[in-house]
């Protein structure tokens, strides 16, 4: 049933203002003060307009704007304004003859919300400042039922941050390691807190940010998400403090996360076993498994520039066995130590870690190209498999 059509019927007999006091119950209200006197409030700079038909009040700023407008976009102000006006000033305030509405959310919010309706969706890059808009006026355009073509828009455009896809994840750490570059900064400062994604996430209904953001938030420690210190990426400060969105997880997402974590540690474990199985495998085939793309990080900056081989390229067959199998085991090694026995960067990020064993035989200077590009695509189908899995390491599906 559209919003604000229960009960109304029930009270036909209900005075006007009061109907409209109740239509907007939580969400706006009548102002019961008639006064033209407006000189103790600010009009909003963009969003006054001397033909607007209502006065909207968000805190101390006025924004008189169309009627016409607001039920164009809002199922909710579209049904409030089908209810007959009050006529008289004694049933409500009014300025410069407007009906004022008072909203009670954050004023910021309320001027996204406005720029929303008139100009359409514009956000800037995701980052922690952008995602208090976005995520205030997402929950006004949920709050206040505006078109799904606005709110699919605005959830497009966090996506960009949370994707769904393993190719929109790379081109979203590409984002975060440039800003590390630029900056000096945490990479982990470019995105916004994915606790407050997942929050809003849950709250708008927008399930498909949760894989993302889940997983980024369990490549860091219990220690860092739950006592961080100045500077961490979780410490209060390092969020707006601006932002509504509550920053800590409830009991049934902290499960989700200690479940998730530890089936990503499991991943990075099968992750090397099944490195050395393939090479075991190596010196008996031509190609390691059969065919696919490589990507490439050792001496390209971006995933996005990363080489692939040519379909039309004819398998090269392994020159170099024994000394391919020996080379496999030495890195394999390598890889137990450094990210399950030391722990080092990257020791809770699969997919980071199934990249670096992609490129730790690099086609360019190795003396068996052939089976570089193989450990390569193998490591590329290995990440596809693992982002499959995310959704359901976090118990999301």
């Amino acid at each position: 049933m559209p919003v604000g059509t229960v009960g109304w019927n029930s009270q036909p007999d209900e005075p006007t203002a009061d109907r409209w006091s109740r239509r907007g119950t939580s969400q706006v209200s009548l102002s019961s003060t008639a006064t033209d006197k407006d000189q103790e409030y600010t009009r909003h700079p963009e969003f006054w307009f001397s033909d607007g038909s209502v006065i909207l009040r968000a805190g101390s700023t006025l924004f008189r704007v169309h009627i016409s407008q607001l039920c164009r976009k809002s199922l909710f102000f579209r049904d409030l304004f089908s209810l007959p006006q009050p006529s008289s000033e004694a049933q409500g305030e009014r300025i410069e003859g407007c009906l004022v509405l008072d909203l009670h959310d954050p004023q910021r919010d309320v001027v996204n919300l406005v720029k929303v309706i008139y100009d359409g969706p514009n956000f800037t890059n995701n980052n922690r400042e952008d995602f208090v808009d976005v995520s205030g006026v997402l929950r006004l355009v949920n709050k206040y039922n505006v078109q799904d073509a606005v709110r699919n828009k605005i959830i497009d455009h966090l996506r960009l941050a949370w994707p769904c896809t393993l190719r929109g994840w790379d081109a979203r750490e590409d984002i975060a390691r440039l800003y590390e570059i630029e900056t000096g900064e945490s990479r982990a400062l470019r995105f916004p807190n994915p606790i407050a994604v997942i929050n809003l996430a849950n709250e708008i209904g927008a399930y498909d940010l949760l894989p993302a953001a889940f997983y980024d938030l369990s490549r860091y420690s219990y220690a860092q998400i739950f006592e961080p210190g100045p500077g961490d990426p979780f410490h209060p400060d390092s969020s707006p403090s601006t932002t509504s969105i509550p920053h800590t997880l409830s009991l049934s997402d902290m499960q989700r996360l200690a479940l998730g974590k530890e089936t990503a540690q499991h991943a990075i474990t099968t992750l090397i076993q099944n490195m050395e199985h393939a090479s075991s495998e190596r010196p008996h085939r031509s190609r390691l498994h059969g065919h696919g793309h490589g990507r490439g990080r050792g001496h390209t900056p971006t995933h996005s520039q990363s080489q692939s081989r040519s379909a039309t390229n004819v398998p090269a067959p392994c020159v170099t066995p024994a000394a391919c199998r020996k080379d496999l085991c030495e890195l394999m090694e390598l890889a137990k130590e450094h990210y399950l026995m030391d722990r080092e960067r990257g020791c809770a990020d699969p997919l980071y870690v199934a990249e670096e064993l992609g490129q730790l035989k690099s086609a360019e200077f190795s003396d068996c190209a052939a089976c570089a590009r193989d450990l390569e695509a193998w490591a590329a189908r290995e990440r596809e498999r693992l982002w499959k899995a995310v959704p359901d390491w976090f118990r999301l599906r």
